[in-house]
């Protein structure tokens, strides 16, 4: 490969990332036609950009407009190309550059919402797991201590110091949008409880008790130590009723040995 050739190649990457002013910077650099079809990419990269985007934020997207939305993912595009031809697979770091967007910063709540809807996204993606209803029975005969439970799919705890749940529901949902923003207006906490039931990605605002169990769950804890843990946060905390629920809506598919 030739140094000129070479040059070009790199100009061209770096104008397909760095937007129009990288493109005018390096067009000495750029055949004619290069020039053409880089407008053209361009142009695809961006619609792709806002579609992707749209796909995994559509709370987010409602919150914004989506002239601003639109802004953000093109902005997004350039900052975090994909590495990977799977665009579902691409957006998880947006969260993060809307925490750090001072343009934002008089709406902190944007960048839990993202995160909720991120975690979502990535839960319908998540690999199946087997029930097994049979395996209950163990929890009557064994220690807890030598047990843990098996989760959903995508099973995460996601808390926020802003009603994330009660936004996002809202939006998903179409339910009541007022009682949405007075929780924000008062600034109500909310911990996100999700997991995907069948195809279909679930969500709630944790139980009392019911963040602290998951959450040593899903760090491979035992489920004596989830038990212990959910009490010390609501000490009435009762796991039969709790597990009756969680099994009836698919977050719990079963007992397993601890790994």
């Amino acid at each position: 490969m030739s140094a000129a050739l070479a040059a070009q190649q790199e100009a061209l990457l770096a104008a397909l990332w760095d937007g129009p002013s990288a493109t005018q910077a390096l067009a000495p650099l750029l055949q004619p036609a290069w020039q053409r079809g880089l407008q053209v990419y361009r142009a695809n990269g961006q619609v792709l950009a806002e579609r992707a985007l749209a796909a995994a934020y559509p709370v987010l997207q409602q919150l914004l407009g989506d002239d601003s939305f639109a802004q953000l993912a093109h902005a997004f595009w350039h900052r975090h190309p994909p590495q990977h031809g799977d665009m579902n697979r691409w957006g998880a770091e947006l969260a993060d550059d809307l925490q750090q967007d001072p343009q934002l910063q008089d709406d902190p709540y944007l960048a839990d919402v993202a995160r909720l809807e991120w975690a979502l996204h990535s839960c319908g993606m998540a690999a199946d797991v087997e029930a097994d209803p049979a395996s209950y029975a163990r929890l009557l005969s064994e220690d807890p201590a030598t047990l843990a439970l098996r989760l959903a799919p995508g099973c995460a705890v996601l808390p926020s110091a802003w009603p994330t749940v009660s936004i996002v529901q809202a939006h998903r949902l179409g339910t009541d949008l007022d009682e949405a923003g007075q929780r924000l207006r008062a600034g109500y906490a909310e911990t996100a409880v999700l997991w995907r039931a069948g195809l279909q990605p679930q969500l709630r605002a944790a139980q009392p008790g019911e963040a602290a169990l998951l959450q040593a769950l899903t760090q491979g804890q035992t489920l004596g130590h989830a038990l212990d843990a959910a009490l010390a946060q609501a000490p009435d905390f009762d796991f039969s009723t709790w597990l009756q629920d969680a099994v009836t809506r698919a977050l719990v598919l079963g007992v397993i040995d601890v790994h």
